[in-house]
């Protein structure tokens, strides 16, 4: 054997031991790793009172591998500590900052004790007080119902959310004394209180709900639901019940974890052992949205991935959201058709593609990483993608139950899982996005095209060129292009090629899709941005122009054709328009934000011709809908065009005549009498102290439910060393006791 072959082999086997040493740094990265939580919750029984005091009782096992006599726990910023108890005694501590990027700061609380053996178990007590300034959609203290999310960092734990192997996840008890409100949470709820026996991360929500049971699904929805908000709910039961059945297909038998959908406020999309919070506003549209659909089929993933099923270890992202995301957008495919999908894709590859440029790998990627959540969801599911593509449908299964047996799913094992899709998984996981696919313009030499390919990535292509002829014929051709190479397809036709297209199912992650096609039909990746451009600018033909190019290879395409819709409206041609907006009400699947549009739209041409009985209605769904800030004023501004009135309730011309009195009292007291706790309180503190005149004059109520109102006014107001302005303002309205508390300031056009 020859001198420099024994060099290779000594320089291998010490890269092997340093790997092996760099694994089991990165295994004892993590100290301690959380069994159970048990936490109990007492909610103040004063509405004014904005704290809440707490117990967390925490098992822990010790996982460094050797003796542990130190523990840090994390928690929010605003938590009063009073005790911490390690295995009944008590313990003291220090506090100190844990900086968490622009999620701002975490409270660190570190304590010493003798030392615990490794694999052994401790349990941590802590008793301590939360206070809240305001309410957020992630943690709320109110009368009429308490929210706490896992990212308001109400509960202790010794990892960081923000780890980049994934935070701690654990089974759960939670026992929540509350004065009034209804408590809910995922798990099954007993006398004491909800046991969650898969892992999760504590949460809870209170409020006032009628329980509905559809489909096997608890839906827990406003009280006396009109009878279309019973059909969504409805809906809503059976998508999730079904969602369930088709991630059973590849992930094996359904955990035992009772399906819930909370309607709530604020916090809608989060999810967590069976459990999803959909947004209130779901109720009162005509159809289920794509991003609720969508929600609702990754919270049934998540039921496995994250669930029963620890997901953990560096790239663990990419399984609990880009899984998640990739097995939702089958189901969607597998309910509403292939078509309907290839738009949630769209959506997906739009999103990532926003930041591409500036991402990371995967691997590497933590939650403190602003791109974080749009390259784990939308370029995970990409990957996946490319994988049950590359593997089959039946193998790629088959990987994951395997991989899944033994309640933990990570990228290592799956790395050697997938071998025979190594190039793929290494690319994804390892490799920032450098890959770019173009087409080049047909070349004519005789009766051959020949289109020139070009693949910039690291990772060889495998994909399917397009080619449009000017007769509309189709002709497809598959190819491979090797990575950072180039490559050629020809094809033959009596009739010139007019437009080629790379990768026509967009299996591949890019940085750039706008060369995807020749020649160049749109400067942006994200066609709805490309419409929107023009639009903005006031091009009205220009946006329909770029529009009808996005949608003749893109037709389900509905907020690109809600834009069109709305181009068409400006330019006069109202029964184009029309057209437009009701072909976006009988998507299978639309945005909320295009159904509103929509509703607009047609509220604006049934005005132009008279129509304005149906003009009120298409607005009042518009309203009600609450998609977008735009659409809504839109909505507003019709309905008070052509002259649409709804009943005024005597009691909220009260609540506001007592409103005005307590603004110009300049006493703050009288106006936070009139404010839900914890609510507009920035826009609170603006009035109390500077106002010289306050005149609410109301114009509009819209209902949402038995206790919230939309109350549209015209307000004027003389703020001190400001001049006097006017215009619409729109307040949110909820029965507290007797009477109505100001909960919340949703439109403030003055001027």
């Amino acid at each position: 054997m020859n001198k420099q072959l024994i060099t290779i082999i000594v320089l291998v086997l010490f890269s092997f031991v340093l790997s092996a040493q760099g694994q089991d740094e990165t295994r004892s990265i993590q100290t301690w790793k959380v069994q159970k939580y048990d936490v109990s919750a007492t909610l103040p029984s004063d509405a004014a009172s904005r704290s809440a005091g707490f117990t967390a009782v925490l098992s822990l096992r010790n996982i460094s591998g050797k003796s542990a006599g130190s523990l840090t726990l994390r928690i929010s910023p605003f938590a009063d500590i009073t005790s911490i108890k390690i295995n009944d005694v008590s313990t003291d501590f220090t506090k100190s900052e844990e900086k968490v990027g622009s999620a701002g700061s975490l409270q660190r609380i570190a304590m010493r004790f003798p030392a615990i053996n490794a694999d052994a178990t401790l349990t941590a007590s802590v008793e301590y007080r939360l206070n809240l300034k305001e309410n957020t959609s992630l943690a709320t203290i109110s009368p009429i119902g308490t929210q706490f999310l896992p990212l308001s960092f109400w509960y202790p734990t010794p990892t960081s959310w923000f780890f980049n192997r994934g935070g701690d996840r654990a089974p759960f008890r939670l026992r929540v004394n509350s004065p009034g409100p209804t408590v809910l949470t995922s798990g099954v709820e007993t006398t004491s209180g909800f046991d969650e026996k898969i892992n999760g991360q504590p949460y809870f929500v209170s409020g006032s709900w009628d329980l509905i049971n559809s489909s096997g699904v608890a839906v827990y929805g406003p009280k006396s639901a009109s009878n279309e908000a019973q059909k969504r709910i409805a809906e809503l039961a059976a998508l999730f019940a079904e969602a369930r059945t088709f991630m059973s297909g590849t992930l094996g038998a359904a955990p035992e974890a009772p399906l819930k959908i909370i309607v709530v406020r604020r916090g809608a999309g989060f999810s967590g052992g069976g459990t999803v919070l959909i947004d209130e506003s779901v109720l009162r549209r005509s159809k289920i949205d794509s991003l609720t659909a969508t929600s609702i089929a990754e919270a049934a993933a998540k039921i496995w991935l994250g669930g029963s099923v620890t997901t953990s270890g560096e790239g663990y992202a990419i399984l609990q959201e880009g899984l998640s995301r990739y097995l939702a957008t089958q189901f969607i495919e597998s309910k509403y058709g292939k078509d309907v999908a290839d738009n949630e894709r769209l959506r997906q590859r739009t999103a990532y593609a926003a930041v591409s440029k500036r991402d990371g790998p995967m691997r590497a990627s933590s939650p403190l990483d602003d791109f974080f959540y749009s390259q784990a969801a939308n370029k995970g599911a990409m990957a996946w993608r490319l994988l049950e593509r590359k593997l089959g449908k039946a193998d790629f299964s088959a990987i994951l139950r395997a991989n899944m047996a033994d309640g933990d799913l990570n990228m290592a094992e799956l790395r050697m899982a997938f071998s025979s899709a190594k190039d793929i998984v290494d690319y994804v996981l390892d490799q920032t996005t450098e890959m770019n696919l173009l087409v080049g313009i047909p070349q004519v030499v005789g009766d051959t095209s020949k289109v020139a390919l070009r693949n910039t990535g690291l990772l060889d292509a495998t994909i399917t060129v397009k080619a449009t002829t000017a007769s509309g014929q189709i002709i497809e051709s598959p190819t491979t292009i090797k990575a950072q190479s180039y490559g050629e397809v020809s094809f033959k036709s009596p009739s010139p090629i007019v437009r080629v297209e790379v990768d026509t199912e967009k299996l591949y992650p890019q940085f750039e899709y706008s060369d995807d096609v020749a020649p160049k039909e749109l400067s942006d990746s994200d066609p709805i941005l490309a419409v929107k451009r023009a639009f903005d600018k006031q091009d009205f033909a220009g946006a329909e122009k770029i529009a009808l190019i996005v949608l003749k290879s893109s037709p389900r395409t509905d907020d690109v054709r809600i834009l069109l819709g709305r181009a068409l409206l400006a330019l006069g041609r109202n029964v184009d328009a029309e057209r437009e907006f009701k072909a976006i009400l009988e998507e299978k699947l639309p945005s909320s934000r295009s159904l509103a549009w929509a509703n607009v739209g047609l509220g604006e041409t049934a005005a132009r011709s008279g129509q304005n009985d149906e003009a009120v209605r298409f607005a009042e769904a518009a309203i009600v809908a609450d998609a977008e800030y735009g659409a809504s004023l839109a909505a507003r501004n019709l309905r008070n065009r052509v002259g649409g009135t709804t009943s005024i309730d005597p009691t909220v011309k009260s609540f506001f005549a007592d409103f005005d009195r307590a603004a110009v009292s300049n006493r703050k007291a009288d106006v936070d009498a009139l404010i839900m706790p914890g609510e507009a309180s920035k826009f609170a503190g603006g009035i109390a102290g500077g106002t010289e005149q306050w005149q609410t004059q109301v114009r509009q109520i819209d209902r949402l439910d038995a206790n919230n109102l939309l109350v549209e006014t015209n307000l004027t107001i003389k703020l001190l060393t400001k001049d006097s302005e006017t215009g619409m303002a729109v307040f949110r309205l909820t029965r507290s006791g007797n009477g109505w508390k100001l909960s919340g300031v949703e439109t403030f056009e003055l001027r």
